[in-house]
Order: C-alpha cells, then sequence, then structure tokens
C-alpha cells in the first residue's frame, strides 16, 4: 500500500528543515496539515503540489 502523508520528521527531512521548523510552517498555515488525534501528517500529493519535491 502506498504511503499517502508524512509525519513531521519525513516532512523536516524531505524539505531538508528543522523538525522544528516544519512545526512552526504547520501552525502558520504554510504546510496543509491533518490532525489524527495527537498526530501532525501532511499528505505527500498537497507537498508534491506546494514545493515540487519528490521522495
Amino acid at each position: 500500500m502506498e504511503k499517502l502523508a508524512y509525519n513531521m520528521k519525513e516532512v523536516a527531512e524531505v524539505l531538508g528543515i528543522s523538525k522544528s521548523l516544519a512545526y512552526e510552517m504547520a501552525k502558520k498555515g504554510e504546510l496543509p496539515i491533518i490532525r489524527m488525534g495527537n498526530r501532525i501528517l501532511v499528505p505527500i500529493k498537497r507537498l508534491e503540489e506546494m514545493f515540487d519535491v519528490t521522495e
């Protein structure tokens, strides 16, 4: 099954930023996030569209 979303650690790795900056961007609405309980996930397709990144 294909992975549909990154956790914040993975987002930081993909974008080449710190995990704290990834959380800050999510808080400011600069990242498309989905909250699932205490987890914050970022849909991979939306991230790729925004930043033109691939894994």
